[in-house]
């Protein structure tokens, strides 16, 4: 297959890597992955069951206590739940179980990197609704109507988003299904993989509009709320008849995901939530940090993002005034010369903006701003 490459987020931040194993000092914002530790309790669950014998080949769809308990905090059934290597999985395995070559799967930009690269590999074809800031980074519904058509086989939704931490409120929702209502052609694949980082009231999409269940597919996962990126662990919850078909794409890529992983993942659900609203403050206060500095920035407008660990400013103000005519030009520019590493909007689908994490320590916060404002001559 052809056309298909590692992302640029993966790109940028190897480079970065490869950088400063040269030498250089870089700073790298480019990688959306919490700083945070695993909470211990995660981990000594995953020890026991280790001890335990937890160590053979699990159920392709899952084990059943973690099937069982992300149902439970779904209001789903067992049944309706499938547990994969990561949240990309559940997204792979789904359009790889659904799409015929030429189906349509809409999705609003900017959207995760990984979105049309996933669509293209299961011989769709993504179609991108620009949804920039003066929108919010939402989809709206008129231009959601005006997007489907009787090739539109998904709507990809990610709520908070990466990269632009946009949050769908209850109403917003509500009037994107009024719209998916009257095409029901079309199946919702809703990516909540930030829920539990969103600083405003969060409404999963499943509570605003039950009745689309039966279309409706809701991603998430343990990576980013309990710091377990490495780990490997999403899920998805849908129809039983997508699950199983989902199944099936899994059972011959990986068969089923890390057993022990697992068993951490059914301790991170079961657990005191206390510890993630200490991180979500955490985080919001990063996040006014380093909105406020970047705002202080020439050339950047950079909006406070409602939830995730992510700005994304609109940089074409910089780009103008250091006479680049793209934004990874810029990007490339800031690494090379400025030891800072950020991911420009193309990769997103939203040229004209940048996205750096504030998934880092203050002091990798502030020294990364500081440097991007030298650059850019603040």
């Amino acid at each position: 297959m052809t056309g298909l490459e590692i992302s640029e987020i993966v790109q940028i931040s190897e480079r970065a890597g490869a950088l400063k194993k040269a030498g250089r000092d870089v700073v790298s914002l480019a990688t959306g992955e919490p700083d945070f530790p695993t909470p211990p309790h995660v981990i000594e669950a995953a020890h026991r069951a280790a001890l335990n014998g937890q160590t053979r080949y699990p159920p392709t769809l899952g084990t059943a206590d973690l099937r069982a308990a992300v149902a439970a905090d779904a209001g789903a059934t067992p049944a309706e739940v499938i547990i994969s290597t990561g949240a990309k999985q559940v997204i792979a395995n789904a359009m790889l179980a659904t799409l015929d070559a030429g189906d349509e799967v809409v999705m609003p930009a900017p959207y995760w990197t990984s979105y049309s690269d996933i669509v293209a590999m299961a011989g769709g074809v993504a179609k991108v609704i620009p949804c920039g800031m003066a929108d919010g980074f939402k989809l709206t519904p008129d231009r959601l109507e005006a997007a489907l058509t009787p090739a539109t086989r998904w709507v990809m939704l990610n709520a908070p988003s990466n990269p632009s931490g946009a949050v769908y409120s209850a109403e917003e929702i509500a009037a994107l299904a009024d719209v998916l209502r009257r095409h029901p052609q079309v199946m919702i694949l809703a990516d909540e993989i930030y829920e539990h980082l969103s600083f405003v009231p969060f409404t999963r999409f499943a509570d605003a509009a039950p009745d689309l269940k039966p279309r409706l597919l809701t991603v998430n996962g343990a990576s980013k709320a309990w710091s377990m990126t490495g780990w490997r662990i999403g899920w998805g919850i849908g129809p039983a008849a997508l699950v199983q078909a989902m199944g099936a794409v899994q059972g011959q890529v990986t068969s089923g995901a890390c057993s022990i992983a697992q068993a951490a993942a059914v301790a991170a659900l079961a657990g005191d939530k206390a510890l993630i609203e200490e991180r979500r403050t955490a985080l919001r206060a990063r996040r006014d940090r380093v909105v406020a500095g970047l705002n202080a920035v020439p050339g950047v407008v950079c909006p406070s993002p409602d939830g995730a660990f992510y700005v994304f400013p609109d940089i074409t103000g910089a780009m103008a005034a250091k006479g680049f005519a793209t934004d990874a030009a810029l990007c490339e520019w800031l690494l090379e010369t400025a030891g800072v590493a950020i991911v420009p909007g193309r990769a997103f689908g939203l040229p004209g903006h940048a996205r750096l994490s504030f998934a880092y320590a203050d002091a990798e916060l502030d020294a990364g701003v500081l440097r991007i404002a030298a650059a850019l001559g603040a």
